[in-house]
C-alpha cells in the first residue's frame, strides 16, 4: 500500500500513475466497435474475426454491436475518474490501420480500424506503448497508418518510429503541474517480436533489445541521460517473455535492478504476459514483471484457465517527482466479460490478491485488501 513515513511526503509532489499491461482492440473487439474493419485474418485457428465475437458469445452470452466507445472500458472508466491519475499509461497491443499488408507467416493478425481509435481516446489514455509484438502485424503501412492515427488523437506513443531514432524517443506527458513522465519502450524477441521488426537508422519499427547486457544497460541509461530533468518520473516499459506462466528470470531480476540503480528508470513497467505476476519495490522503485492483460478478445477460447486470464489489473502508483521513490501502491481487480470490463466479484479479487501475494513473496512484497475489493501493496 505505501511507505510507513508516507505521512512525511508533500502530496503535492505525489504523481500517480495508471499502468495497464496489454490493451488488445483489435480483431474481434474491433468488430463489436461504431467503424468495425475488414474482417479477413490470416490465422491458422480462425480466418474473420468475427469468428472471436462468435465464441466469446457462445461463452458468456450476447454481446450488443456495434456498441459506443466507453463500452469496452466499463467500470473502467469510474475507477480512472476516482483515481484521478496524472499519467494514464497502456501497451497498445494491436496495429490501428485498414493496410491489407499483413506480415507473411506471422500467425496472427490485431488491427483496429482507424475510426475506432476514440475507444482509446474516451479512456483519456496519455501514452500507448507500441513496442510489442503486434504493432506490425499488418506491415510498415501498417505501423505508419497507426502513428498516424495516434498523433491525430493526441495520443503520445512510444516504442515505435519511421527509423531508430524515432523508435527510442520517448513519450513526454506533462503531470499536472507537479513536473513530467517521460516514458520509454523496449521490446524483446522473448515476447515473440520477430527480429526482422527491430527499427534501425533507415528502417521502420521498434526499439529491439539484443540482449539484457551491461552494454544494454548502458545504451538505454545514454537516452535516459539526454532528455531526464531533475522532478521527472521515468517510466521504462519492457515487452518481454512468454505469455503464460510465473517464472521470473534471475536475468530479468538483474535487468530491471540495473535499469534503475544505473539507467535512471524509476518505474519498470513490464508486460507480455497474459495474467498478472510477481511485483517487486527495488529501492524503492517498483518493478512490475508482467502486469497482465487488460482488454482482450480471448473469452470462449479454451486452455490455460489455471490462470483465469478473464481476471485483470488495473495498477496505480503513487511517486514523490521529488526523490522517484514509490509512497503508494495499489490495483484494482477487474474481470473482462463480453468484450466489457467489469468490477471483480469478492471471490475473484480475493485470487488476484492471493496470486500477487504468493508471486511477490520472494521480493518482499505484500498484497492486503482495503476498501472492500482494492489491493494494496506493503513493502
Amino acid at each position: 500500500m505505501e511507505k510507513e513515513s508516507e505521512h512525511t511526503i508533500d502530496s503535492s509532489n505525489v504523481v500517480t500513475l495508471f499502468l495497464a499491461g496489454d490493451v488488445m482492440t483489435g480483431r474481434g473487439i474491433d468488430q463489436i466497435l461504431p467503424h468495425p474493419g475488414d474482417p479477413l485474418i490470416h490465422e491458422s485457428f480462425m480466418k474473420s474475426a468475427v469468428g472471436y465475437v462468435d465464441l466469446a458469445q457462445r461463452a458468456n452470452g450476447p454481446i450488443p454491436h456495434p456498441v459506443d466507445f466507453p463500452y469496452v472500458w466499463g467500470d473502467a472508466l469510474e475507477v480512472l475518474d476516482r483515481a484521478a491519475p496524472d499519467a494514464r499509461i497502456v501497451n497498445l497491443e494491436t496495429a490501428v490501420t485498414t493496410s491489407v499488408e499483413y506480415w507473411k507467416d506471422k500467425g496472427i493478425n490485431y488491427r483496429m480500424h482507424p475510426e475506432n481509435v476514440r475507444c482509446i481516446a474516451v479512456a483519456r489514455i496519455d501514452c500507448c506503448v507500441l513496442a510489442n509484438n503486434h504493432v506490425l502485424d499488418w506491415g510498415y503501412s501498417g505501423l505508419q497508418e497507426t502513428l498516424l492515427t495516434l498523433k491525430k488523437a493526441d495520443v503520445k506513443c512510444a516504442g515505435a518510429g519511421g527509423n531508430l531514432h524515432e523508435a527510442e524517443a520517448p513519450a513526454v506527458i506533462e503531470a499536472g503541474g507537479k513536473g513530467r513522465v517521460v516514458v520509454f519502450a523496449f521490446g524483446s524477441e522473448t515476447s515473440g517480436i520477430p527480429y526482422s521488426w527491430g527499427a534501425s537508422i533507415d528502417r521502420p519499427g521498434i526499439p529491439l533489445l539484443e540482449d539484457l547486457s551491461d552494454k544494454t544497460v548502458r545504451r538505454i541509461a545514454e537516452r535516459v541521460k539526454q532528455v531526464k530533468r531533475r522532478g521527472d518520473v521515468v517510466v521504462i516499459s519492457l515487452h518481454w517473455g512468454g505469455n503464460w506462466g510465473f517464472d521470473i528470470s534471475n536475468e530479468q531480476i538483474d535487468f530491471a535492478h540495473r535499469l534503475i540503480d544505473e539507467a535512471g528508470a524509476d518505474v519498470i513497467h513490464g508486460h507480455s504476459s497474459h495474467h498478472p505476476r510477481g511485483i517487486e519495490v527495488h529501492h524503492e522503485k517498483p518493478v512490475l514483471y508482467g502486469c497482465g492483460d487488460l482488454l482482450n478478445d480471448y473469452e470462449g477460447i479454451r486452455g490455460y484457465e489455471e490462470f483465469r486470464g478473464d481476471l485483470c489489473l488495473m495498477y496505480f502508483a503513487g511517486i514523490d517527482a521529488s526523490t522517484g521513490s514509490l509512497v503508494r501502491f495499489y490495483a484494482i481487480p477487474m474481470r473482462v466479460k463480453r468484450f466489457r470490463l467489469t468490477r471483480a466479484q469478492p471471490e475473484e479479487a480475493g485470487w488476484l490478491r492471493e496470486l500477487l501475494n504468493r508471486e511477490s513473496e520472494r521480493f518482499g512484497v505484500r498484497a492486503e485488501s482495503i476498501n472492500g475489493d482494492a489491493i494494496a501493496l506493503r513493502w
